[in-house]
């Protein structure tokens, strides 16, 4: 884990240090998602290269989410949040969504430095994913984490609050590839003792090449997959 440094030279020396302890390797082609989605996907899942805008509620579904995605990935992957965070990724939970925690590195840093951070890690070609919670984004700062990602042919998750009240978040214009929407459902065949299947409700609000669409889900931890249930909530027009 890379704890905050004063200063960005010694924040990117120990990133780069602990990247260079992995000798994970490095996948290509696009993350799949789930059956069902990834058919809706230009090139049948999530791209490299580029970065997805991750919106949520509630953070603790988010954070089940994206470990999900990372453990897609594959290879290494680095995770940017602030420090102190009330939604740390938790090593049980990250191995419950398929994620090998020794294969990400967490960086604790905040503000303009987290989106410098989130620039840098995008950049490396060591990396297979980033994930980012970052403060709110103009569109030239997320174009630029969108030329990182490029350069670095890394899968980018930027993780945003969802104002569920304002039409003009989810509508405004983006960088990202994709959009998504993540909450949580009510989880299945839990107990006074137990919390159940992990359920939730996945909305790609915007997508490149792609129509918008809703879909409720449940995570086959057997399988470490999202199985989509039969009747699919909707797709929009």
């Amino acid at each position: 884990m890379t704890t905050p440094h004063p200063d960005r030279a010694s924040l990117l020396a120990a990133l780069r240090g602990a990247i260079a302890q992995h000798d994970a390797p490095r996948p290509t082609g696009t993350v799949p998602v789930a059956e069902g989605i990834d058919g809706t996907l230009p090139g049948g899942g999530l791209a490299r290269g580029a970065i997805h805008e991750i919106l949520t509620a509630k953070s603790g579904c988010s954070t089940a989410f994206c470990g999900y995605i990372l453990s897609r990935a594959g290879g290494l992957a680095c995770w940017i949040m602030p420090p102190r965070a009330a939604d740390i990724p938790w090593p049980a939970g990250l191995l419950a969504q398929g994620l090998d925690p020794a294969c990400l590195v967490l960086v604790e840093v905040a503000g303009q430095d987290a989106l410098w951070a989130a620039e840098q890690a995008l950049r490396s070609t060591a990396l297979a994913a980033v994930a980012a919670v970052l403060p709110p984004l103009d569109l030239a700062a997320a174009r630029r984490l969108q030329l990182a990602a490029e350069a670095g042919g890394t899968l980018g998750l930027i993780l945003r609050p969802d104002d569920r009240h304002g039409e003009g978040d989810q509508q405004a214009p983006t960088a990202a590839r994709t959009r998504w929407r993540i909450t949580s459902l009510p989880g299945q065949g839990g107990s006074a003792h137990r919390l159940g299947t992990a359920r939730w409700r996945v909305a790609l609000l915007h997508a490149r090449g792609a129509r918008p669409g809703v879909w409720d889900m449940t995570f086959d931890q057997s399988i470490n997959m999202l199985i989509i249930q039969e009747s699919p909530v909707r797709q929009h027009g």
